[in-house]
């Protein structure tokens, strides 16, 4: 972590402070929660829960309402600290932080009067590493509506920026295998080149997939093959354009996606104020 800049932590409090993330098992993966690891603290003792969601200004956990914990918090003028755990790819164990809020409310959880849910409020503002994790994945999201047909053309930089493995991969059309090799990328789809008659690929249902590295990851993207074009001077190629669905579109995939083009601006706002001074 502390990859990005104090201007850009800032940017993200501000403009998705009060916006609750929900944990599902894509938001998981994609942030790196360590579940087992997450706990309830109160009065110095730790106590086992499950995030259900978060924002910048508060979140909701669910715990065991038999444990003993609700007694505990209510003596506690409802004071707890929630510590998060995630991974990085490139270390072995997690790093973890502690929150600080009040408990602002509770309710059974799912019909059941064993399990109970906790609104908590944080009494200051999360650490930055809190927000660079969910600010980015924020940010994806939102761009990837904003911006959805931004391309990223695949040159040898390009690749090695969003440490993709390979431009040759399998595209799966009406679920037959074939070769082909990336040629752009974007929130909403690619653009490839492969063996085959224009005619015959049109409008055909096609999943494509995309592997990338550091972490590594393997994609398959579901969609469909909207436009066709001849490639000039290679009768037997055609170049296909395919709009991917955008249910499947993994938020991993976005991630990678949204970090090389919010790079890649920044990189051309930097070149302009170098060229253009004050303007």
């Amino acid at each position: 972590m502390g990859v990005a800049t104090s201007q850009q932590l800032t940017k993200y409090y501000e403009r998705y402070r009060g916006i609750d993330v929900t944990f599902t098992k894509e938001v998981i993966k994609a942030t790196g929660l360590v579940t087992q690891q997450v706990y309830l603290k109160c009065v110095g003792e730790t106590w086992p829960c499950v995030i259900y969601s978060a924002s910048f200004v508060g979140a909701k956990v669910i715990i065991n309402a038999k444990s003993g914990l609700l007694e505990k918090i209510r003596k506690a003028n409802n004071v707890v600290s929630v510590r998060f755990s995630f991974k990085e790819s490139d270390k072995v164990d997690p790093f973890m932080f502690f929150v600080a809020g009040k408990v602002s409310g509770f309710a059974p959880y799912g019909g059941s009067a064993d399990v109970a849910m906790l609104t908590m409020v944080f009494t200051q503002r999360p650490p930055d590493d809190l927000i660079e994790i969910m600010g980015r994945l924020l940010d994806a999201n939102v761009n990837s509506t904003k911006r959805r047909e931004d391309r990223i053309l695949l040159t040898a930089d390009s690749m090695r920026r969003m440490r993709l493995i390979a431009k040759e991969t399998a595209i799966f059309i009406q679920g037959v295998p074939r070769r082909c090799i990336l040629r752009d990328l974007s929130f909403s789809g690619a653009k490839a080149i492969m063996v085959g008659v224009a005619k015959f690929l049109l409008e055909r249902e096609a999943s494509i997939r995309i592997d990338f590295d550091d972490p590594r990851e393997s994609h398959l993207i579901k969609g469909k093959i909207v436009r066709t074009e001849d490639v000039e001077g290679r009768k037997e190629l055609v170049a296909l354009a395919i709009n991917f669905t955008e249910q499947s579109v993994p938020m991993t995939y976005k991630l990678r996606v949204n970090e090389y083009l919010t790079q890649s601006r920044a990189e051309s706002r930097g070149d302009q104020h170098t060229v253009d001074g004050d303007q």
